[in-house]
């Protein structure tokens, strides 16, 4: 990609490997679009920022991926289907499509802090770039090529989280698991350390708010992750136990 000017950033379309992985065309200025960071806009006002086509692709996913899982498991529950595909467009999994599908982050433009901060290999952004993406091919083809670029992305994570059991919703296997076992409602402790723009959060388990024994424990970048990887290592704990 070509440095950008210092008046009116302009970038070259990226290379011909990304919109071959994508599967798609997309005209440049669009492209660029959806793959430009709020904090090169700050740099470069003016320079329009992927977060309205980040807006448009997470709601056309979002109906893909429910059409997809409706047609494909016409026996499942609506509250199986819907962690279903909470995991599937999930941060994490997005992010790693991001990365091994489309190797995107040599494309993204950033703010110098960003850049420096390792903001192209950030889950966050790299889930962001890809919906933005799905949001400018809606854009610029309609719901057809969407459709056909989100099939071609996601179908094999679709397929995957259909055998996962468990690991669909760790935090409600674990409640469920727990119940069953004859034990409190799992509860879970926070600690959060390092610096604000990279703070990392500590989830211990426990069964019943009084109980000093941990059961699990997990690390993650938000509350959510950590709560999550804790509730995955308490699981397999108490599963262990039982056999």
């Amino acid at each position: 990609m070509s440095e950008a000017s210092t008046h009116q950033p302009q970038a070259a379309t990226p290379a011909n490997e990304l919109l071959e992985a994508l599967g798609t065309t997309i005209s440049p200025d669009l492209l660029v679009q959806a793959l430009t960071h709020r904090s090169f806009s700050h740099e470069h006002p003016g320079v329009p920022n992927y977060e309205r086509l980040e807006f448009l692709g997470d709601a056309v996913l979002e109906f893909v991926s429910t059409e997809t899982l409706f047609t494909i498991h016409p026996d499942m529950s609506e509250g199986q289907l819907a962690k279903m595909r909470a995991k599937a467009v999930s941060e994490d999994a997005l992010s790693a499509i991001a990365k091994t599908k489309l190797k995107v982050s040599p494309y993204i433009l950033l703010g110098r802090g960003e850049a420096e901060q390792g903001g192209a290999e950030k889950n966050s952004i790299l889930c962001d770039i890809v919906e933005s993406l799905i949001g400018a091919t809606f854009l610029e083809h309609g719901i057809d090529e969407a459709r056909k670029v989100i099939h071609r992305l996601i179908d094999d994570t679709l397929a995957e989280v259909a055998t996962e059991g468990p690991a669909l919703d760790w935090k409600t296997s674990l409640t469920v698991k727990a119940h069953g076992m004859g034990k409190p409602e799992p509860v879970y402790h926070m600690e959060v350390s390092g610096p604000e723009y990279a703070q990392i959060f500590t989830a211990r388990v426990t069964l019943g708010e009084d109980s000093k024994q941990v059961i699990g424990v997990g690390k993650g970048s938000s509350k959510r992750k950590a709560q999550l990887a804790a509730a995955e290592a308490a699981w397999k704990a108490l599963d262990a136990r039982g056999k």
